[in-house]
């Protein structure tokens, strides 16, 4: 059986788009629901943390939300992987991590550099890497929302996650998906998704991971 790894934030965690609204059935989140439509032929592990980043720190977390810090224990305590799955980006739009698409696509790059610099021990198998982009940030009247993702300016930066993240995957020869291309956020916060979009993340990525596998 193959071992994949969901590396990501609230999105992958299942958080609510309603405030204090309890988080996604396990069934609905899209790790499980990639894992169901892979019919008992790999497991997919979920590590989705609300607010982690790429590759920065957040000095405002009571967690550790700096992605590139805590990939490597993820690594050790889940290996051996056959793929690692990375949806990470929509927090570094906040303005008081950097703001910007491009420079979350660096911090992506970064992940990818972790995962290769990881494996490196003779008989070691580097896995394969899968980035996503995230969906888009969109239109909401929760303005305090908004506003902690940089408001208007969040919302174009979302749109240019895939044009970055495409040529990221590119760089390292790595497999590449646009999880905005099946997946929209709800509007009552503009950011995190409803189960059914959530799940839309998982089925899309079904028949790109079975390809990559030999499933």
């Amino acid at each position: 059986m193959k071992t994949i790894l969901a590396y990501g934030d609230s999105l992958t965690y299942g958080a609510s788009p309603i405030k204090n609204g309890p988080r996604h059935d396990y069934e609905d989140r899209w790790p499980s629901v990639l894992e169901a439509g892979l019919g008992g032929k790999a497991r997919v592990i979920p590590e989705g943390l609300g607010g982690r980043t790429t590759a920065f720190d957040d000095h405002l977390a009571n967690a550790d939300r700096n992605g590139a810090r805590i990939l490597p224990t993820l690594l050790a305590s889940h290996s051996p992987l056959d793929l690692v799955i990375i949806m990470l980006g929509t927090n570094d739009l906040k303005p008081s991590i950097h703001g910007r698409a491009q420079t979350a696509s660096h911090g992506v790059r970064r992940l990818m550099q972790v995962v290769r610099g990881h494996f490196v021990e003779p008989g070691q198998t580097v896995p394969q890497m899968l980035i996503v982009a995230p969906p888009l940030i969109g239109e909401t009247d929760n303005i305090d929302m908004l506003m902690h993702f940089g408001g208007e300016g969040a919302i174009a930066q979302s749109r240019e996650f895939a044009r970055h993240y495409k040529m990221r995957a590119e760089e390292y020869g790595v497999a590449f998906f646009d999880a905005s291309t099946v997946a929209v956020p709800d509007p009552a916060d503009g950011v995190h998704l409803d189960p059914a979009n959530t799940r839309a993340i998982g089925e899309g990525l079904v028949p790109l991971v079975k390809s990559l596998l030999g499933l």
